[in-house]
């Protein structure tokens, strides 16, 4: 098991009898806030699929070269749905450095929702100590209920609904979002969130995918879905690259359309990105686009 000298106190009421899947996926990134079953499961995972390191840091690659090429075309307002607990490259971070770059006072504002208590306690403690609260907050958010995510979006007054948004959906939906029932309510809710977003706006999504990848690899997701089912604290659902694209509907697919997160404008890498091991681009495993509504 892997362990550290001493463990940060966890927020009251955080479950460590099993694995947080934000937490495992801070643990992949090289992040502090996890805790000894993140990293135990994180490693059983990786003796498995000795690629998921280099997965999880391509998908969080992909999250950064969006949101630059985004605040580029425009876009002054995110929604960071499932954010996840902060890292290096957060959304408004990288919003801010790419309107330096340009000669710009940054003026983006960003909302994070996540229902991970450690995700969004990090965040908070990440806002006080380095934001800027006329620009930045966190909730604690379902993505289940799009219509009360949304309010709670609004109601922080850094979001205008009258104003194109970017929503960032970027490894959320292949992690089951179920209802009382138990059937998965992503397709529903991100067909929610296409009505309740104003003309002009983004849906950037990234999601694992079996199809289209390397033998070895779809065994190894095979093999990495069964470790999250039985382990974790969420399942994981492996959805074929038509029906990713499907959730995006009648959005228009801005360039270069649907692919592999390596090859999502790649130009837009920072100079201080870390390398990744893929021989090809599907390796990465994770289907990737970002559509505007009409």
């Amino acid at each position: 098991m892997s362990e550290r000298k001493s463990d940060p106190v966890p927020p009251e009421g955080v479950d460590l009898n099993r694995p947080s899947v934000a937490r495992v996926y801070d643990y992949y990134l090289g992040g502090t806030a996890n805790w000894a079953v993140d990293r135990d499961f994180g490693d059983r995972v990786r003796s498995k699929f000795p690629l998921v390191r280099d997965i999880a840091l391509a998908n969080r690659q992909l999250l950064n070269r969006v949101v630059r090429h985004l605040t580029k075309r425009g876009v002054r307002q995110f929604l960071d749905i499932g954010a996840g607990v902060p890292t290096a490259g957060n959304t408004h971070q990288v919003a801010d450095e790419a309107q330096r770059e340009a000669g710009a006072t940054p003026d983006v504002r960003v909302v994070y929702v996540d229902n991970d208590p450690v995700a969004v306690a990090h965040a908070n403690m990440l806002l006080n100590r380095e934001g800027d609260a006329s620009r930045q907050t966190v909730v604690e958010g379902d993505l289940r209920d799009p219509d009360e995510l949304w309010r709670q979006a609004i109601d922080t007054q850094l979001l205008d609904p009258d104003e194109p948004i970017a929503l960032l959906l970027i490894a959320v939906l292949h992690f089951h979002q179920p209802d009382r029932d138990g059937n998965d309510t992503s397709p529903e809710s991100v067909a929610r969130f296409r009505e309740l977003l104003p003309r002009g706006s983004y849906i950037a999504i990234s999601h694992v995918t079996d199809e289209g990848v390397p033998e070895a690899s779809s065994k190894s997701l095979a093999e990495l879905k069964r470790m999250y089912d039985e382990s974790s604290s969420s399942n994981v659902i492996l959805r074929t690259r038509e029906q990713i694209s499907a959730l995006l509907d009648d959005f228009e697919i801005i360039e270069p359309g649907w692919v592999w997160t390596p090859d999502w404008h790649p130009e837009e890498t920072g100079p201080t990105a870390r390398p990744v091991s893929f021989n090809s681009s599907n390796e990465a495993v994770v289907w990737a686009g970002v559509g505007q509504k009409p």
